[in-house]
């Protein structure tokens, strides 16, 4: 039951929070409770910014992204974990070994690259990340491959099946639990994602998160902060008698 509380706790400060009136949100010390909740506010998310247009935005590039970076993932942990050839190992090793960098150490040189092909202000690179798949996700599939039994992928060449095959008709329809979970994990990556369409779509193309976050800064910035009094300056000029 706590645990519940714990993880719900969140969801209820996010409600609070949208009830608040731009004075409370600034406040401090802040308010848990608002004094008057402002149903309106959700009114004025819907109709102040185009909201149906970036919510659309947001589904197609979430949906295209988790599509194809859980299909491309798929495919390489198949490879690593059915195929064999030399150097499976020390290239697996390397495909990990890229966790360990952080997604915004790569993100400026990625920018780079992407202007001088003239893809910014458009949906291929979501395309390319997405072709290119996930190292964790490679990692989830390919230890979830690698557990099915062989006698089954033998029984498949026997057949006449070759591995293309093999992965579509045997592979993927075993997967489901993982391919569910990695287009899960992925769909919810960049669709909370700020930066990188902040960094690569213009405004017409960005999702709802950056445009919502966009309004509410540019509220708050217009909205005057209550500073503490301090006080008077101590006097350092004193009367000649």
């Amino acid at each position: 039951m706590a645990l519940a509380v714990l993880f719900i706790g969140p969801f209820v400060w996010l409600l609070l929070a949208a009830l608040k009136t731009k004075a409370e949100w600034v406040t401090i010390p802040a308010k848990i409770l608002p004094e008057e909740p402002q149903w309106g506010n959700f009114t004025q998310a819907l109709t102040e910014i185009n909201f149906p247009a970036y919510l659309g935005n947001s589904a197609f590039l979430s949906f295209m992204f988790a599509t194809l970076v859980t299909l491309s993932s798929a495919a390489v942990g198949f490879g690593f974990a059915r195929l064999r050839g030399r150097g499976k190992r020390p290239l697996f090793v390397v495909v990990l070994s890229t966790m360990m960098l952080p997604q915004i150490l790569t993100l400026i040189p990625t920018y780079v690259l992407f202007a001088r092909v003239g893809l910014v202000n458009t949906y291929w690179p979501w395309v390319m990340w997405g072709l290119a798949a996930s190292p964790f996700l490679v990692f989830l599939f390919r230890q979830f491959l690698a557990a099915i039994p062989a006698e089954l992928e033998e029984a498949a060449i026997i057949d006449g099946c070759g591995y293309g095959r093999i992965f579509v008709q045997i592979s993927l329809p075993l997967s489901r639990p993982v391919l569910l979970t990695s287009f899960l994990l992925s769909f919810t990556w960049t669709w909370g994602d700020w930066i990188a369409p902040a960094l690569f779509l213009d405004p017409d193309t960005r999702p709802h998160c950056r445009s919502l976050s966009r309004r509410s800064t540019s509220t708050l910035m217009a909205t005057p902060t209550p500073r503490c009094r301090r006080p008077p300056p101590p006097c350092t000029s004193y009367p000649s008698w």
